[in-house]
């Protein structure tokens, strides 16, 4: 097999597909029968001279996927099987690999680097591999320039690969001297040049040391700085790539160097080729999120002393950094708004904008005003939109107070705009902007109304005719009337858009039937703006929205009876029926609300869920997901009654429970399943054998994505309230599941935020399974197979109180857990409760809080323990 490799490779590449999927085959058997050879065959082809480009890039592929996968667990394995590898082997493999980068070939060469890359990640954190970084640093005084590219490149996809603590500073600071050294001017090959400069974006994570050094991080930013002057545009934007990475990473420490900063920035935004200038507007708005996260975490009030001081950059810069991003805006491009993936300066600089305008709040409004004085009106397209697209880019940040006068004078202005404009760009940016406009100054938090009943009726007209428009516009005018009905939603009854109420969905279902509905996301978009607006409807309008039913029903319906369709149609169709039934969710939702239109909906059940049953025969992700959530509210609509839908829908729960490719199908799944013993209380019990079988199993699959996992401990709760008692014989099962959790969740030290945030995910599903099973088994004689649990719950409690990093959620959860445990268990818990460590200090700590939800908790915790001590 080794002699024809080269051929099965090519052949694996040729556009016939049966010769095509042999050599796949063929590539597939090699490599179960023999994993070794088959490795060091592909490592020779890669480094044969005399092989053809294409054979040796496909081999250095496959090594590369024999080491490495997207999903956890596959990579898991992948691991440990190069690690279990005959050590001759794997020395073969490498010393081949380290070989390669002398190649004259480039594609050798750099797919050598991933390769060699993929393994030290592997390797080095198990302290194998020692020698790799020396050897790779005595390249670096290789004559060939080619051999220095390579091993640059080499050590670049290291760092990317690599995490910083396998790699001691000793070899961090050789790295960084021989990649600066390749970056600097007195380096006169450009491919080595750029190979540095990308390799230093990847090994900034690696130079804390370095950067807390001033003469270190001196030096390392002059040499960046330099580079961003390089004839090369290449260089010129990686090493701009370093400057926006090196402005998030090391924010505390670029004081010294801002004024640098600004000056080659507005010089690139100016003069430079585009993929710089977007570089150079990137930093700035690097430089803007970071302030806007430390003025959110610290809210403005820092001490001398504080940890992380906000250096107010933005701040300072303002008088000469928006003049910069005004003049941007007036480089668009003419196709823009078609173009979905489109990015270029104008819509840079419109969203560093937006930021500046988060990070410095009401000062921005005078620097910009003048400048949409002056263009609003000319008669030049792209005037006209720059100082509407900076208009809409401010009102995020400043205060309402500071908006609301300029807004009002411009409403009017904007409507007639949206009407009259001769150009599809300025339509567009106008429609975008009224949104935001409804988005942030509209609302019930808003103190002066932007939207009142004198002008309301006009932004309806106006907002309805747009959605005639080009598809880009009538796009943005949906969205415009998505926010406008969204800021109604806490009105009650009075709300100014009711009498509008048919109009505005007949509107939006004839867009949704439009020939072009496919472009520019229109159909989307006028199906979430008529979900809003359902979901923000009053009672006033019920019947309208009982109408709507049938009208959605029969679209779904049709859906369903296509047969026939190309791939790209069958594609279309599944995105139509997610969309149908995401709608007729949240009319369902609308309809379970109240009681009157509660029974009202009873009539179309029956039909709406044979549908469901219908799309779940389909087999599509997105839209089992979709119909999933639909089953959910329906569910909660018809309560009891539901079970008659119970004994068709078990397959489709059963599956989407076993989904753990398309995990947020399982997850959904896992929810409906809550809703369904919400609604069905012990009726549920003849399938939850089934479903608590499969949940047992998804807990102990390392396969299932872990974000699952939280909802699945909950749905314990849900079962447990549902069925009571019963749910004894699933108490030896899931309590061990929830004692190890328990014990995983309650130490926190080291985490990352996002683990903390996951982490406090987890415990409050923990905690709701607790909740559910106490008060599952209140006032039952078989109360007292909780008390050997008791204890392990208690100690839990105690442990995450100690940890201090509870958010308000777990606190609440974990107050009510304390509570529920007194309640159900009565004298029993009592002296447990008093031996606790902390439960007196938990409890006071909840009764103080600033939080009415968790007090109340509190309160009730409080009565049920002193019940629990008193008898």
């Amino acid at each position: 097999m080794a002699m024809e490799v080269t051929q099965v490779l090519l052949n694996a590449q040729s556009v016939d597909s049966t010769v095509r999927k042999h050599a796949e085959e063929s590539l597939r058997q090699f490599q179960e029968q023999n994993l070794s050879v088959f490795l060091l065959s592909l490592s020779g082809e890669l480094a044969g001279e005399d092989k053809p480009v294409d054979s040796r890039k496909l081999a250095g592929l496959i090594l590369k996927n024999a080491l490495d996968a997207k999903e956890q667990h596959r990579k898991y394995e992948l691991v440990q099987r190069w690690l279990a590898l005959d050590v001759g082997v794997k020395t073969q493999i490498k010393t081949c690999l380290l070989q390669i980068l002398s190649s004259p070939v480039p594609d050798a060469r750099s797919t050598a680097s991933q390769v060699i890359a993929k393994i030290a990640a592997i390797e080095l954190p198990q302290k194998q591999w020692p020698e790799l970084i020396g050897s790779l640093l005595s390249n670096i005084h290789q004559v060939p320039a080619h051999v220095k590219q390579a091993t640059l490149e080499t050590l670049g996809y290291l760092c990317e690969e690599v995490s910083p603590d396998v790699v001691d500073q000793d070899q961090v600071n050789k790295i960084l001297t021989a990649v600066i050294q390749g970056m600097s001017g007195n380096e006169g090959n450009n491919d080595v040049r750029l190979a540095a400069t990308r390799a230093l974006y990847n090994a900034l994570g690696f130079a804390q040391a370095n950067f807390s050094n001033d003469m270190e991080r001196d030096y390392i930013m002059r040499v960046v700085c330099e580079a961003t002057l390089s004839p090369d545009v290449k260089i010129r934007q990686a090493a701009f790539e370093c400057l926006v990475s090196i402005s998030s990473t090391y924010y505390e420490k670029l004081a010294p160097y801002i004024q640098d900063i600004f000056n080659i920035t507005a010089k690139a935004v100016r003069e430079d080729e585009e993929p710089v200038a977007l570089q150079a507007i990137e930093l700035w708005s690097s430089i803007c999120d970071e302030e806007i996260d430390i003025l959110e975490e610290y809210g403005g009030d820092f001490t001398a002393d504080s940890d992380v001081p906000c250096y107010y950059f933005i701040k300072q810069a303002l008088p000469a950094l928006v003049p910069m991003l005004l003049e941007t805006l007036l480089k668009q491009e003419e196709d823009q708004d078609l173009d979905e993936g489109a990015w270029n300066l104008a819509m840079a600089g419109g969203t560093c904008l937006g930021l500046v305008a988060r990070t410095v709040g009401d000062d921005i409004v005078p620097l910009v005003m003048p400048f949409i004085e002056e263009n609003i009106t000319k008669s030049e397209w792209r005037q006209r939109e720059a100082a509407t697209y900076a208009f809409g880019s401010i009102l995020e940040g400043p205060s309402p107070d500071k908006l609301t006068s300029i807004v009002n004078v411009a409403l009017n202005f904007m409507l007639t705009a949206l009407t009259n404009d001769p150009n599809s760009h300025v339509k567009d940016t106008t429609a975008w902007t009224l949104g935001r406009i409804f988005e942030f100054l509209h609302g019930s938090t808003v103190e002066t109304p932007i939207i009142t009943p004198a002008n309301c009726p006009q932004i309806i007209r106006v907002l309805l005719q747009s959605m005639n428009d080009a598809p880009n516009v009538a796009e943005k005018a949906c969205g415009a009337l998505y926010f406008l009905a969204q800021g109604y939603e806490d009105i009650g009854s009075a709300s100014p858009i009711t009498p509008y109420f048919q109009e505005i969905v007949k509107s939006l279902l004839s867009v949704t039937d439009r020939e072009d509905a496919g472009e520019s996301r229109l159909r989307t978009a006028a199906y979430e703006t008529l979900n809003e607006v359902v979901r923000c409807s009053t009672d006033e309008t019920a019947a309208m929205v009982l109408q709507l039913v049938p009208i959605i029903m029969t679209k779904l319906h049709q859906t369903l009876e296509a047969e026939k369709l190309s791939s790209d149609e069958r594609e279309k169709q599944n995105e139509l029926q997610g969309l149908l039934c995401g709608c007729l969710q949240v009319i369902t939702q609308k309809l379970g609300a109240s009681e009157p239109t509660q029974y009202a909906f009873m009539q179309f059940a029956d039909q709406i869920m044979n549908l469901f049953l219908r799309v779940f025969a389909c087999r599509s992700a997105t839209v089992h997901e979709e119909a999933m959530l639909a089953i959910g509210a329906v569910a909660h609509a018809t309560g009891p009654d539901f079970a008659k839908y119970m004994p068709e829908l078990y397959k489709y729960l059963e599956m989407g429970l076993q989904n753990f490719e398309e995990y947020q199908v399982c997850a959904v799944t896992v929810g409906v399943v809550g809703d369904i013993c919400r609604a069905l209380e012990d009726t549920v019990l003849p399938y939850c054998d089934g479903i608590m079988t499969q949940l047992l199993k998804d807990l102990s699959s390392n396969q299932l994505h872990r974000s699952v996992k939280p909802p699945i401990f909950s749905c314990f709760g849900d079962i447990a309230l549902a069925i009571g008692e019963n749910f004894e014989k699933y108490l030896m099962y899931a309590m061990p599941m929830l004692q190890s959790a328990a014990e995983l969740s309650a130490h926190t030290s080291g985490a990352d935020d996002e683990m903390i945030e996951y982490t406090n995910l987890l415990r409050n599903g923990i905690l709701e399974a607790y909740s559910g099973i106490f008060q599952g088994f209140k006032n039952s004689p078989k109360t007292q197979l909780l008390i050997p649990y008791a204890p392990h719950i208690l100690q839990f409690l105690d442990s995450i109180y100690m940890e201090k990093d509870m958010d308000d959620v777990v606190m609440k959860t974990a107050i009510g857990v304390l509570g529920d445990l007194a309640d159900t268990l009565g004298s029993n818990a009592g002296s447990l409760i008093q031996l606790s460590l902390s439960c007196k200090e938990f409890l006071n700590e909840c009764l103080s809080s600033d939080d009415h939800l968790i007090k109340e908790s509190a309160e009730w915790a409080k009565m049920a323990i002193s019940r629990a001590i008193s008898v």
